[in-house]
């Protein structure tokens, strides 16, 4: 398109290629001045394409209907959700810098809390919905603290979250009583809980999945009523990154994670006292990004990222024996 068919056009950007370069003012004190000789700048987001990453493996969950709901950011918090006709999505926190590490569950009446970290301010964040507006709380600012969150639900319907203190390298664990956030560290044996998964059991005590930098190990803690119970599930090499968690009918628990040593997806359950761990799949680079979930019969399916194809991987299976389903070609990228 020629300049002579949009006169005004040629204008402006005339116009703007003049401001662009003209010098700003000074202050007597020497300063520049913001101002441009009595003119304020004002600014604006022209073109604002959302902009999301660290998701996790808790950033879809499904209601009541089987509808899924899904939180994620990075610039905002967003939160989409589908009504069984179309999806709607909002933007729920728009501070900016917020939404990485977004993890989502719903309350008994169907209504969503996120966790997520607050990157501007390096700050844990709490979100929920109250039926009219969402209530946004900061639970964690003791530091560098936030990555790596995890969200879940007691019976009463208090939020339960575990992410990672950059500051310390610590694992830590907040709970809210009903009155109160309540913020417990972990596990702080070196450099540990990036990764977190978190699950609550049948008697509201939390599990969690987390890897361990300083040992490049997967391990486990759960809270046994008056103390932390810690220990190593797989050290073989370097192994824990992408931890998802689920605990099974007897409450027992079940891990999907990538072995960075060996490029493969694997899987660790303790139906006792002894962890058992099977290598899922080893067709190259494979195993990222994992998210477990148990069906009724307590069988493990696992979604995860095929690096050396760029594809979605789904795996399911017998305990003894998984089997693999691929569903190439869906999720592109990195």
């Amino acid at each position: 398109m020629k300049a002579k068919h949009f006169p005004l056009l040629s204008l402006v950007c005339a116009l703007l290629l003049t401001m662009a370069w003209t010098p700003l003012g000074h202050s007597q004190s020497g300063h520049p001045d913001t101002s441009l000789n009595g003119h304020t700048w004002h600014i604006q987001r022209v073109d604002t394409p959302r902009f999301f990453q660290e998701m996790t493996d808790r950033s879809l969950r499904l209601d009541a209907q089987n509808h899924p709901h899904i939180a994620y950011g990075g610039d905002f918090l967003y939160y989409a959700w589908y009504d069984g006709t179309q999806w709607h999505s909002e933007i729920v926190d728009d501070s900016g810098g917020v939404g990485r590490y977004a993890s989502l569950a719903l309350d008994g009446d169907g209504n969503p809390r996120i966790s997520y970290f607050d990157w501007t301010n390096e700050d844990l964040k709490y979100a929920r919905w109250t039926g009219s507006g969402w209530d946004i709380q900061t639970v964690d600012s003791a530091g560098d603290v936030g990555e790596f969150t995890s969200l879940a639900l007691d019976a009463s319907g208090h939020p339960h979250i575990s992410y990672h203190d950059w500051t310390n390298h610590d694992l830590k664990y907040a709970y809210y009583d009903g009155s109160a956030w309540h913020t417990d560290p972990v596990d702080s044996a070196g450099w540990v809980g990036e990764y977190t998964s978190l699950a609550l059991d049948g008697d509201g005590n939390p599990h969690i999945s987390y890897y361990d930098v300083t040992n490049r190990d997967l391990k486990y803690a759960r809270w046994t009523g008056s103390t932390w119970q810690i220990q190593p599930v797989d050290s073989a090499g370097d192994v824990g990154r992408g931890t998802s968690l689920a605990l099974d009918g007897d409450g027992n628990p079940h891990i999907s994670y990538y072995d960075y040593a060996n490029n493969d997806l694997k899987y660790a359950r303790r139906p006792g006292s002894t962890w058992q761990i099977q290598t899922v799949d080893s067709a190259g680079w494979v195993g990222w990004y994992t998210s477990l979930a148990l069906d009724a019969d307590g069988k493990p399916h696992i979604s995860y990222y095929d690096d050396t194809n760029d594809d979605l991987k789904y795996a399911w299976g017998e305990i003894v024996a998984l089997k693999l389903i691929y569903l190439p070609l869906v999720l592109k990228g990195r």
